[in-house]
C-alpha cells in the first residue's frame, strides 16, 4: 500500500493576517510568501492540507481539518495564544495616513510636545468614539486603528510607529514612576506578532499600585479599563516609557486636571494634590470634615471627606474605601456628582449620630450623662486609658486627656488638640 502524500496550497503574497503582515515587516515591509505560516481557516484563501490516497479518495472534511490541526501545533502561530494575550496584530511604522486633522505634525516630521492632560483627553475622545480595532485601516485624524497606532495618536506623534518603534519617542522609567500619559510596552522581539502590545498609563486606581486605569486599543474597540500590573499576561515584559516630549509635567501644583495617581494620597503623603483634593471635597459638601481647612498633609480628615464623597455616589467595599481614584477625581473636578449629606442627614458611614451638646457641656465641674456618653465612646474607640474607674457623668482631668489623645490621632495639633470636644471631633466619634 502506497504512503499518502502531502500537497500544499500557498497563501496569496498580500494576505493581511497577523502572521504574513509580521513576516513582511521582518522582511523590510515588502510582501513575501510565509511557509512557515498556517492562516486562519475563516480567511478563506489560507494554506489547506489535503490528505490524498493512492486509490485517489480524498478523506473527509474532518480528517482533513485534524491533520491541519496536528501540522498547526507544530508551527507557532502569531495571531492566537494560549490564555488572555491580547490578540492585537498591528500595521508597521508608516506615515499617516490623509494627512491627519489640523493641528497633527505632519508626516515624518519630528515629534512635537504634548502634556499629559492632552495624551490622556486624545486617548478619551478614541474611547468615547469606541473606534473600532483594525490593524488596516486608519480612523479620521489619520492613525492606524491598532494600539500602536492608538499611542502614536495619544502622544500626538507625526507618523504611525509599532510597538517596535514606540520606545525610541520615549525615556525608560521605573514603574513605580509612571504617571498618567506614560505608556506601558511589551515589543515581544522573537516574534512581533506574538502578544506584543502596548497601553497609555491613565492612573493607579489603588494605594497599594497592583491595578492602574489603562486606555488600550483592543479588539472589538478602543477600552478604558482597570488592568492588573502590568498586564494580564506577560506582565514582566512590559517596560514602561515616558514621552521625551513631554511638558508641564507634574510639579506638585496640583492644578492640572489629569488624575495625579492613587500614590498621591494616603499615610504618610504630603503635597499639593492632598490640598487640591480638600478643597474639592469642600465644595462638594465636606467642609465639616476639615478643622482648620484643606492642606498638603494627609489626614484622617482627607480619608473620611473621600469616602463620604465616594458613598454618595452609591459605591460600596473597595470603591468607597476613602482614597479618591481615577473616577473619585473627575467627578469632583467636574462638580457633576452627588454632593456629600449634611451632618444631620447622616455620618461618614451613613448613620447618624448624637447631637453635639454644645463646648460648655465639657468644661471642670459640669454634670451631664452626656459627658458620660462622651467617656463611653472614647473608651469603644480606645481612647479611654486615662480612665482609672471608667468615665462618669462628671467632666474629669481623665476626660480631657482621653479626648487629646483622640485629636492628636486625627493630626491635629495645638488649639485644635486641647481635649475639649468641638464639632467635628464629636462628629467623629460618633460616626
Amino acid at each position: 500500500m502506497a504512503m499518502p502524500a502531502f500537497e500544499e496550497y500557498e497563501p496569496a503574497v498580500d494576505c493581511g493576517c497577523a502572521g504574513c503582515a509580521g513576516q513582511r515587516r521582518t522582511a523590510a515591509v515588502q510582501p513575501a510568501r510565509c511557509p512557515g505560516h498556517r492562516h486562519r481557516a475563516t480567511r478563506g484563501a489560507g494554506r489547506a492540507l489535503l490528505l490524498v490516497t493512492t486509490a485517489g479518495v480524498v478523506l473527509s472534511c474532518g480528517a482533513a481539518q485534524a491533520a491541519v490541526a496536528a501540522a498547526g501545533s507544530r508551527i507557532p502561530r502569531a495571531d492566537t495564544a494560549a490564555g488572555p494575550r491580547p490578540d492585537t496584530p498591528q500595521g508597521p511604522a508608516g506615515p499617516l495616513v490623509g494627512g491627519g486633522l489640523p493641528g497633527t505634525p505632519a508626516p515624518g516630521a519630528p515629534a512635537g510636545t504634548t502634556t499629559r492632560a492632552a495624551v490622556i483627553d486624545r486617548a478619551k475622545k478614541w474611547v468615547a468614539a469606541e473606534v473600532p480595532y483594525d490593524m488596516t485601516a486608519y480612523w479620521s485624524d489619520g492613525y492606524r486603528q491598532d494600539c500602536s497606532g492608538f499611542v502614536s495618536m495619544a502622544w500626538g506623534l507625526g507618523s504611525n510607529e509599532w510597538t517596535g518603534s514606540l520606545a525610541s519617542f520615549g525615556t525608560k522609567i521605573a514603574r513605580a514612576d509612571l504617571q498618567p500619559g506614560d505608556i506601558l510596552l511589551f515589543h515581544n522581539l522573537a516574534d512581533p506578532g506574538a502578544g506584543s502590545h502596548v497601553t497609555v498609563f491613565g492612573g493607579w486606581t489603588d494605594s497599594t499600585h497592583r491595578h492602574y486605569l489603562a486606555y488600550e486599543q483592543v479588539r472589538p474597540h478602543t477600552r478604558r479599563a482597570t488592568t492588573p500590573m502590568a498586564y494580564w499576561t506577560d506582565s514582566s515584559k512590559y517596560v514602561a516609557y515616558r514621552y521625551k516630549g513631554l511638558t508641564g509635567q507634574a510639579d506638585g501644583s496640583g492644578t492640572g486636571t489629569e488624575f495625579p495617581g492613587a500614590g498621591r494620597f494616603g499615610p504618610g503623603a504630603d503635597n499639593a494634590y492632598v490640598t487640591r483634593l480638600g478643597e474639592l471635597l469642600i465644595a462638594q459638601g465636606g467642609r465639616r470634615f476639615y478643622g482648620v481647612g484643606a492642606g498638603p498633609l494627609w489626614t484622617d480628615a482627607d480619608r473620611r471627606a473621600t469616602q463620604a464623597f465616594q458613598r454618595a455616589q452609591g459605591w460600596r467595599g473597595e470603591e468607597a474605601d476613602g482614597t479618591p481614584g481615577p473616577d473619585t477625581w473627575e467627578l469632583l473636578l467636574a462638580g457633576t456628582g452627588r454632593k456629600i449629606p449634611a451632618a444631620t442627614d447622616a455620618g461618614a458611614d451613613g448613620t447618624a449620630g448624637p447631637a453635639f451638646p454644645g463646648r460648655g457641656c465639657f468644661r471642670p465641674g459640669r454634670s451631664d450623662s452626656r459627658i458620660q456618653l462622651l467617656g463611653a465612646q472614647l473608651v469603644k474607640k480606645g481612647y479611654g486609658k486615662h480612665y482609672a474607674s471608667g468615665p462618669g457623668p462628671r467632666w474629669t482631668e481623665a476626660d480631657r486627656r482621653n479626648v487629646e489623645a483622640f485629636q492628636r490621632a486625627q493630626g491635629w495639633r495645638g488649639s485644635e488638640a486641647d481635649g475639649y470636644p468641638g464639632p467635628e471631633t464629636w462628629r467623629r466619634l460618633f460616626t
